[in-house]
């Protein structure tokens, strides 16, 4: 996307008096110090770290009493996305190239987010469950107005580097799942049967599987431009 480069141009969101192209013309991006971060973009992740945590045990709790295999699978990314903050946290202060590498550990562990769902799916399908339509309603309009808070208070930060990048995707990607969640509590309950929430599920692995996907590669890319500084 535009403004989206390798990471020895771009850099995490610096704070106040902070040069753009940064450490790139020191030779070694491995040991040379980052720029300080932008205070605002800390504090986001913060917040975003809190709210996934909370998230997580809702909807771990309800998908268990709803049975439903797409509010687990929204309820695993939540906990995951926490995870990515936290990481996201440890990383600011680090320079391009840890940052970078860091995004594509965070983009395999995506698509190893993907991956399960898959197999949960199938098990849901030979199982035949039916889940419970209106607890999954609700939750899933309480974990839409979380993520819609959460990527907003993101966005302005989405064209950094392939971590800055990846916490946009992930925030993005809870949105538009929970959207499909409450899509599919709707589908079980006009049609009395489990394939809307199983299809859901499918779409959530769609978009972990994608987001991951370009995470990587545009981490790789990243790492290919910091080798070719040294």
């Amino acid at each position: 996307m535009a403004g989206y480069g390798n990471g020895s141009d771009d850099i995490l969101p610096a704070g106040p008096g902070t040069a753009g192209p940064g450490v790139s013309g020191c030779g070694c991006d491995a040991v040379c110090a980052a720029p300080p971060p932008d205070p605002r973009y800390r504090r986001a992740l913060w917040i975003a770290l809190v709210l996934n945590a909370a998230m997580f045990g809702v909807e771990l709790v309800s998908s268990f009493a709803a049975q439903s295999v797409s509010l687990l699978a929204d309820a695993i990314d939540f906990l995951g996305d926490a995870g990515n903050y936290g990481v996201a946290l440890f990383v600011l202060g680090l320079a391009p190239v840890w940052r970078s590498r860091t995004a594509l550990w965070k983009g395999w562990l995506m698509v190893g987010y993907g991956v399960f769902v898959l197999g949960k799916s199938a098990w849901q399908w030979a199982a035949d469950v039916v889940p419970e339509p209106v607890i999954m309603g609700w939750v899933s309009v309480l974990a839409l107005a979380v993520n819609v808070g959460v990527a907003a208070l993101l966005y302005a930060h989405r064209s950094g580097d392939a971590q800055a990048r990846s916490v946009w995707l992930c925030s993005r990607n809870d949105a538009l799942g929970n959207l499909a969640v409450l899509a599919a509590a709707a589908g079980v309950w006009a049609t009395a049967h489990g394939w809307p929430d199983i299809a859901v599920a499918l779409v959530l692995a769609g978009l972990a599987l994608s987001s991951g996907a370009s995470v990587i590669r545009h981490a790789r890319a990243e790492l290919r431009g910091d080798q070719a500084v040294r």
